[in-house]
């Protein structure tokens, strides 16, 4: 019979082409024991190896998913795949280390899914890691939690040492019967405790009977513990950063908004509108959008674009941002106006006076004359006064300069009162010029500055380090004054180079604008007048027809305006 090192040497020295399991040796009982035993091995080393290749798979799955709710899913998902596990749960320790909270519930018999992406919320309270100030080591969850150690329970009904009055009672309510478990803990990079995996029930496969965890199951949960730690905590810190972002850029958004007491929430209302817009053409299934569809980076970007578009303000003086009135500056100087003109009335009645005591001091006492002077006094003081009313009515802003009323303010410009013998023109060139305004409150050169918040807005924005899938914030953000004509501002860009990102925004800006019920410059407007302005901004090529479209015929503007206008508005 063949030795059994010579047997080995035969084995070693054969090509992999030429090795026969069955040829081993010549002792047929030997050859049997040999074939058995390298079977056990080969099988147990590909098992092996699928379980390092499967941990792999998970790590990297776990490395790219980025949604808290769909990592943590995903984190029992495989715990329990790779231990043949009935029952999962996943607690997350609070911010404060106080408490475990339930974040995933999962059992297969009772067909129970809860947390993550399920839709259904734990309806289970915290587990609380401390106890009248004392590290709560009743509830395995909570011992794990605080200690770091794994337990290992093979039946937890025949258990000592932990409370499972909170399994039996569920246990009692469902008919399910827990048994074995699993308890490990999640540490992070800094080994700290930030969750606790609880798995019931391994079950043999082919047959569904209730096992104990085997330590090889352990070791196999251990190591996706402390990778699932460390994806948890990377995706917990981007989740965090990208809190923080949103956070500051609605603080910028605010700080904006409040330099003016009138446009206080513009820029969420935008915000809202234009993702309201673009949700409505994802769910388009026919027409200009039956193939269009935001994906959810391009839904970020275009948020993000929203909250900013008007960031450039920050560089516009209040002043011009919230200009009520024409002769608005750093106030409204319709009063300096007004008091002019009582200064002109009491001039006027003083030439009168001294006319009368001229005519008097000089013993003419001719009543036709003095009943001339009176009736020229009332006369031209009613003059003066419909003149007020008149500079009074054009500083309104909401009012229509035509040509005529412009010829009637320069020719009440032209007259003159004197001052000491000092001649003076009832209005100023500057006076003159923002009365003149044919339409709203601003000169050209303040129509200028505002515009200029659109260019402000893309350079300050062009500066920020977005990442790959947001670097077209700054573009939409800057193009929502643009025109589909090319008469927009600030690179009067037309349909072929507009985004149809900024053309949503556009839409969103003007509706909220027109709609709003706080413009110092006018009264608040209908909804109807508002719809047909920007039907006619639709027929002149200033809106994207398409889009127009569809916020009238999906009904979008009506859900606005019952959330947003005032309930007199909507006519």
């Amino acid at each position: 019979m063949e030795s059994s090192s010579k047997v080995a040497e035969k084995v070693f020295k054969q090509k992999k082409s030429d090795f026969d399991i069955d040829k081993l040796s010549n002792d047929n009982k030997l050859n049997k024991l040999l074939k058995s035993i390298i079977t056990e091995i080969r099988l147990y080393a590909e098992d092996q190896i699928k379980h390092i290749k499967r941990r792999a798979q998970i790590g990297i799955a776990l490395s790219v998913e980025k949604d808290i709710n769909k990592l943590l899913e995903m984190i029992v998902d495989e715990a329990r795949a790779l231990s043949n596990a009935d029952a999962g749960t996943l607690y997350i320790v609070d911010d404060d280390k106080k408490n475990l909270r339930f974040k995933i519930l999962q059992n297969d018999t009772l067909k129970t899914r809860m947390g993550g992406t399920s839709g259904v919320k734990s309806t289970f309270p915290n587990v609380p890691l401390y106890k009248d100030g004392k590290p709560n080591h009743f509830n395995v969850s909570s011992y794990v939690a605080i200690t770091g150690e794994t337990v290992n329970i093979p039946d937890v009904y025949e258990s000592e040492g932990f409370d499972f009055t909170g399994a039996r009672k569920y246990d009692a309510a469902t008919g399910y019967r827990s048994k074995s478990m699993l308890v490990i803990a999640l540490k992070n990079h800094e080994n700290d405790i930030i969750g606790v995996l609880q798995l019931l029930n391994s079950q043999v496969p082919e047959t569904g009977e209730v096992i104990a965890f085997s330590p090889e199951y352990e070791d196999h949960i251990a190591s996706l513990a402390s990778q699932a730690a460390i994806a948890l905590t990377n995706a917990q810190l981007i989740q965090d950063l990208r809190n923080l972002f949103y956070a500051f850029i609605k603080s910028i958004a605010t700080a904006i908004d409040e330099k003016s007491p009138y446009t206080g929430g513009h820029i969420k209302r935008v915000v809202d509108l234009t993702m309201m817009l673009a949700e409505k053409i994802n769910e388009s299934d026919e027409g200009a959008f039956k193939d269009v569809c935001f994906n959810e980076d391009e839904l970020e970007e275009l948020r993000l674009a929203a909250w900013m578009h008007d960031v450039g303000k920050i560089t516009t003086p209040e002043n011009v941002v919230d200009k009520p009135t024409k002769l608005t500056n750093i106030f409204d100087r319709i009063s300096y106006v007004e008091n002019r003109f009582e200064l002109i009335a009491k001039t006027i009645e003083n030439d009168y006076l001294k006319q009368k005591i001229e005519l008097l001091k000089n013993g003419d006492n001719n009543k036709t004359k003095i009943k001339f002077l009176e009736e020229n006094l009332t006369n031209t003081l009613k003059d003066l006064q419909e003149d007020s009313e008149f500079i009074k009515e054009c500083n309104n802003p909401g009012e229509f300069i035509s040509d005529e009323k412009i010829s009637c303010i320069k020719e009440i410009a032209s007259k003159t009162y004197s001052i000491n013998n000092e001649k003076h023109n009832y209005l100023s060139e500057d006076e003159i010029n923002n009365l003149c305004i044919r339409k709203g409150s601003l000169t050209e050169e303040e129509r200028k500055i505002i515009e200029n918040h659109a260019t402000m807005t893309y350079k300050m924005l062009k500066q920020l380090p977005f990442p790959k899938k947001l670097s077209k914030v700054p573009e939409y953000a800057g193009s929502h004054h643009e025109k589909l004509d090319g008469s927009g501002y600030p690179k009067g860009l037309t349909l072929k180079n507009l985004p149809m990102q900024s053309r949503i925004m556009a839409i969103a800006d003007i509706f909220e604008a027109l709609t709003a019920n706080d413009r110092p410059y006018r009264k608040p407007m209908n909804l109807s007048q508002a719809i047909k302005i920007m039907g006619f901004m639709k027929n002149d090529n200033h809106i994207d027809p398409n889009i127009f479209d569809l916020f009238i015929k999906s009904g979008l503007y009506y859900d606005y305006a019952k959330k947003e206008m005032n309930p007199e508005q909507i006519d």
